[in-house]
């Protein structure tokens, strides 16, 4: 009983280390790529940190990979599943580079957010409602980036619209006010253990990618 036990969680859980695995070198390897190509600019906040900064980003990424892939896998399966996991895989890169250097790439954005029209209209979801979705997050996230002077990035105002196609209405304001409630409160955090002051820039971009994925997958859980 305990060699069957033993064969059905490795049958269950070795795609899930095998993929985070390889998506863990081929994602760090692309980050650090479009890191390189950005040192001449001032896209990165940090250049002169890159190692220093991403020092724990492969046991980290390791880590979210495997768990999602194993929830994906648990769920979903055939051109549903490829679809979700190309979502999970992106935006758990876009949370590795907003954490590390305070910034979103469009390269990441733009399939993520093609991907998103394309696994509406595969699902059969209300294209109309996620195009609004997509649309009206992007737009409210550019006026609150006007109005705070800066402090929402034009990363997160396209992050939002992405994800806007992906999720709709209801489920994108969830996931703001998720995203906002666990960004402020790591910015408390932060600033309480003062690793941060009041004046400097904060990414809240991880959180919404963190809160995204999340959102993803108890929608697909609920589905069932």
């Amino acid at each position: 009983m305990d060699y069957i036990n033993i064969s059905e969680t490795f049958l269950t859980y070795w795609p899930s280390v095998l993929v985070a695995f390889f998506g863990t070198i081929a994602g760090s390897h692309w980050i650090n790529h479009l890191y390189k190509n950005e040192l001449q600019s001032d896209l990165l906040t940090f250049p002169s940190q890159l190692e220093q900064r991403a020092r724990f980003r492969k046991p980290l990424l390791f880590l979210l990979l495997m768990f999602c892939f194993s929830k994906a896998w648990s769920l979903a399966s055939g051109l549903q599943f490829a679809f979700l996991w190309t979502a999970v895989a992106l935006l758990s890169l876009v949370t590795v580079t907003d954490f590390e250097q305070y910034v979103i790439f469009d390269v990441m954005l733009l399939p993520f957010a093609v991907c998103g029209i394309a696994y509406t209209v595969y699902m059969q979801l209300p294209f109309a409602e996620h195009l609004a979705a997509g649309l009206g997050g992007g737009l409210l996230f550019f006026v609150l980036a006007v109005l705070t002077k800066g402090s929402i990035g034009g990363g997160d105002i396209k992050l939002i619209a992405a994800l806007g196609l992906w999720l709709g209405v209801r489920s994108l304001i969830a996931l703001i006010a998720y995203g906002f409630v666990a960004g402020g409160a790591a910015a408390l955090f932060l600033l309480v253990t003062k690793q941060k002051s009041r004046h400097d820039y904060f990414a809240y971009g991880p959180y919404f990618a963190l809160s995204g994925i999340g959102i993803l997958l108890c929608l697909l859980n609920v589905s069932l």
